[in-house]
């Protein structure tokens, strides 16, 4: 049935349509990240929460069916014989950066918008959410260097 995404992309790349949407789609959600935290600047925090929760959702379901997918398949079987070469450190480390991120931004994310237990709130919104933003974005760039070392250069 996914058959069709292994089919070449559409981005002129060695890239398989899995790939080259799941990078659109990332990309995406950076730019809603930017969008929210211009609005969160603005003062228009009503706007702010509902784009954030749109892109961590979005992000949510592309790194859970799509990078953990392909992690699985083309990394983990040569971990930790082939931990040492560059393709496989560069991607454990995205992914590693990737995971973090995800989880301290799923959770920001619910505590935004209510649905943690008291117990497990906080009241310093910036704080948080500047380092679930910084994280994202790093692991973000790592993606996009991974695509471009081995879709473009084909390393």
């Amino acid at each position: 049935m996914t058959d069709f995404l292994t089919t070449p992309g559409f981005l002129g790349t060695k890239a398989t349509l899995r790939s080259d949407l799941t990078l659109v789609l990332i990309l995406i959600t950076a730019v809603m990240f930017n969008i929210g935290f211009i609005l969160a600047r603005r003062k228009q925090f009503n706007a702010h929460r509902w784009v954030q929760t749109t892109a961590v959702i979005i992000n949510t379901l592309v790194v859970v069916f799509s990078m953990v997918t392909s992690y699985i398949i083309h990394i983990l079987p040569g971990i930790p014989a082939k931990l040492g070469e560059g393709d496989y450190a560069v991607t454990t480390l995205h992914a590693l950066i990737g995971t973090i991120g995800l989880i301290f931004g799923v959770f920001v994310m619910l505590r935004g918008n209510k649905l943690v237990p008291k117990s497990l709130r906080f009241n310093n919104y910036k704080l948080f959410m500047r380092w679930a933003y910084a994280l994202y974005m790093l692991s973000t760039l790592g993606g996009i260097t991974i695509y471009i070392i081995v879709f473009i250069f084909g390393i």
